[in-house]
């Protein structure tokens, strides 16, 4: 503790742009279940693979995943992780490449039968991208649309070729035109090996073709098998036809009265069916340019559509929970199944159909895909109006005929998402409570569960877990991806310190003050750096060359150096993260865009400027920056009527952990007895001595005492006349028993006993 002046300002850096924050994604146990809602599915049959069949998926929790089949069961072959917001769509185009597209702006292409290789990131999106289209027949031409209005026409061929050696001094932002005048690509080449490297090459020579013409967002795409005609949809409400090949528009219809959420085209572009917010399905003939149907089979939005391959029959689903099959020209539908949740997404495979809501989990139906007319033999069906208060009048009346189906070949289950959070006031456990009711207790500094209280109250769970403690708030933490996101942006992460003693770290003073946001990150970059320390250095020398022992002797020093500044600071265990379904890292460097990773994946070999710099300052080389309110300034008074003061002067400063015991200590060795002792008496106890007695450590000692004379002072603090616990610290006082935003005032009373 010391004195602080009576007035003036704490001086500070303005920080004039915004730095790149680094989160990282706590995973639960069974990281090979989605956590969030399914928005798309895709089906591949695989000749590669000897007809084996796969199902992809893609979710709100940022990943895609690939599903075996094994007689009636599944597994999870593969993760794709890559994206850092929502996956909205994915679409495969041929045996060997997946296409998605995600809210975090970015179209993606992976390796769809590796173990989740992403080849190219393409960036030109300015808003999220929400769907994607592919050409059956002609692979090669891949459309996405999102709510910036853009329409891009991909062709993948020339979008993967090989691209030029990376230029650093390339700015990623310079890519983003979308003019047709020069080449925009920029591609983040990820690899087989993973690598974060941002190829960003305008001598590339590749730009996509551009359909311009929406003003608002587009939610729906669809393209003929040949990849001649794209039809689009969004809040416009009308459909707008395009030439894939040139990017111009061919004609635009009207009819839906809310959005276009969904679209579909038969093989030869002629006719196609869109389902929209209005509850509506309709059926177009392209060629005539106008509306042949309207179907009022739902009750609310309709968001998912799958057709039969003759284009003779329709299965539909949306808001309302509900599956329908609906034969195209004689208008009648049959309810197949109902859900619990809102249907985003459909796919047929074989005889049956998946189906994916926004619950985690995917479900695959009976369909009769190649006799849906066995469906309607099985009674229940009625016939579609042509407007939409038909539906809803049925539903009101509760003439709802009973499903067809009542239970799924097969579930691949998911885990359930976090609804509900609470940070605890030790700023390093978080109370959660998904979707299922369980509720749960995270270290975030170590990124696992540390107990699972199951189906409880969360509300009595949290009052039971609360602590009189105060830590500054060194993270945020968000569950839009249905799992715990902690996001740590300088300065505010560092701003949290603990002492070693508590956190139960070793061989380090117990009064250490540890960071526990550098510490976290130590353990988040653990992997990396020990990858980077071991990875061989080779050495750049031309055809006849020899390294010489002075640039030997000049390399091995340089590799010390680095050894011993990032190497020799261990991760303490309070901060290690596991290596089974271990946490993702989602951050941007400086160049290139936004990347997502699990921190046991990484080589070695990622570049440095991927990772932001403040981020390495402060784990490689311990450079901390200016923090503010670490410190608390207060005033030591005595109680009202003592008559022992202590020798110091204004206000005082110490650090916020600082404990009460410590301010006990220090009044101790600063205390003067204006009075001889037999004139203070504590609990009727009456102790005599000379004219002035002096405290030493924790006893005090008269002039000529011996050791069995020596008497013990009992100190005690207090504030706003409440005795303080020795183990609280300066902030827990301020924030639980002074506050008031004025500076903190203690007060002190001595008993003496023997």
């Amino acid at each position: 503790m010391h004195r602080v002046a009576s007035s003036g300002s704490n001086g500070g850096s303005v920080r004039n742009r915004k730095e790149k924050k680094l989160t990282y994604v706590l995973n639960d146990a069974n990281d090979s279940k989605h956590c969030a809602g399914v928005n798309c599915l895709d089906v591949l049959k695989s000749s590669v693979s000897g007809d084996q069949s796969y199902l992809f998926t893609g979710s709100r929790d940022g990943t895609l995943k690939r599903w075996a089949f094994d007689e009636d069961a599944s597994f999870c072959s593969a993760t794709f992780e890559s994206h850092v917001d929502w996956v909205n769509d994915a679409a495969l185009a041929g045996e060997s490449t997946l296409v998605s597209c995600s809210s975090d702006t970015t179209v993606k292409t992976w390796d769809s039968l590796s173990d989740g290789a992403c080849t190219r990131t393409f960036r030109q999106h300015t808003d999220y991208v929400t769907c994607l289209a592919v050409a059956a027949k002609n692979s090669n031409v891949v459309a996405s649309g999102g709510l910036g209005g853009e329409v891009f026409i991909w062709d993948i061929e020339a979008a993967l070729s090989p691209v030029a050696k990376p230029n650093d001094a390339m700015e990623e932002g310079s890519t983003n035109g979308l003019g047709n005048s020069q080449p925009v690509t920029s591609l983040r080449n990820v690899g087989s090996s993973n690598n974060i490297s941002v190829q960003s090459s305008p001598s590339h020579g590749y730009a996509p073709t551009i359909a311009k013409g929406h003003k608002e967002s587009v939610y729906a795409l669809a393209m003929n098998d040949a990849g001649t005609m794209l039809v689009s949809g969004g809040t416009e409400k009308v459909l707008r036809v395009w030439d894939p090949r040139s990017g111009s528009k061919t004609m635009k219809l009207r009819g839906h009265t809310d959005n276009v959420r969904v679209l579909l085209l038969d093989s030869t572009g002629r006719f196609c069916l869109s389902g929209s917010s209005d509850s509506m399905i309709r059926l177009w003939d392209l060629g005539q340019q106008r509306c042949l149907h309207t179907y009022a089979v739902h009750t609310d939005s309709v968001w998912a559509l799958a057709c039969t391959p003759s284009f003779t029959h329709v299965y539909s689903g949306g808001r309302d929970q509900s599956l329908y099959l609906t034969d195209l020209a004689t208008r009648e539908s049959v309810l197949m199944c109902t859900k619990e949740h809102p249907i985003q997404q459909l796919a047929l495979q074989d005889d049956s159909i998946w189906v994916a809501t926004i619950d985690s989990s995917v479900e695959r139906w009976p369909a009769e895909v190649q006799s849906p007319e066995k469906v309607f033999q099985r009674g229940g069906s009625f016939l579609a109006g042509n407007l939409s208060f038909n539906r809803a009048r049925v539903s009101l009346e509760g003439l709802n005929p009973p499903p067809a189906y009542k239970e799924p070949l097969m579930t691949i289950p998911g885990s359930h998402p976090i609804v509900q959070h609470e940070i605890l006031n030790n700023k390093r456990q978080i109370l959660t409570k998904d979707a299922g009711d369980s509720v749960k207790l995270w270290d975030i500094t170590k990124g696992v569960v540390v107990e699972d209280f199951g189906k409880i109250s969360f509300e009595e769970k949290k009052e039971e877990l609360f602590e009189m403690v105060s830590i500054p708030s060194w993270f945020t933490v968000d569950t839009r991806l249905g799992c715990l996101s902690l996001h740590l942006e300088t300065p505010q992460c560092f701003s949290a310190e603990m002492y070693s003693a508590d956190l139960k770290v070793s061989g380090r003073p117990e009064d250490d003050k540890i960071n526990l946001g550098r510490e976290t990150l130590k353990g988040l970059l653990g992997h990396w750096m020990a990858k980077k320390k071991h990875k061989p250095k080779p050495q750049a020398l031309t055809s006849g060359d020899v390294l010489s022992v002075k640039d030997t002797k000049k390399n091995l020093n340089a590799s010390k150096s680095e050894d011993s500044s990032a190497g020799n600071d261990p991760v303490y265990p309070p901060f290690e993260f596991p290596s089974i379904s271990p946490p993702s890292i989602i951050t941007e460097g400086s160049q290139g865009g936004p990347w997502r990773k699990k921190i046991t994946e990484f080589t070695g070999t990622e570049d440095e400027k991927d990772f932001p710099l403040w981020c390495l300052d402060a784990v490689l080389n311990n450079r901390l920056p200016p923090r503010e309110n670490t410190k608390l300034s207060f005033f030591l008074h005595p109680c009202e009527g003592s008559n022992v003061q202590v020798v110091t002067l204004g206000k005082l400063s110490a650090p916020r952990i600082l404990r009460v015991h410590k301010v006990t200590n220090y009044v101790v060795e600063k205390m003067v007895l204006d009075s001889p002792l037999d004139s203070l008496a504590t609990d009727g106890a009456s102790v005599s001595g000379g004219p002035q007695q002096l405290f030493a450590g924790n006893g005090l000692l008269t002039p000529g005492s011996k050791p069995w004379q020596k008497l013990r002072p009992s100190i005690e603090i207090l504030c706003n006349n409440q005795v303080l616990s020795p183990e609280w610290s300066l902030a827990t006082v301020r924030t639980f028993i002074w506050k008031k935003p004025e500076d903190l005032i203690l007060n002190y009373r001595v008993a003496i006993a023997k």
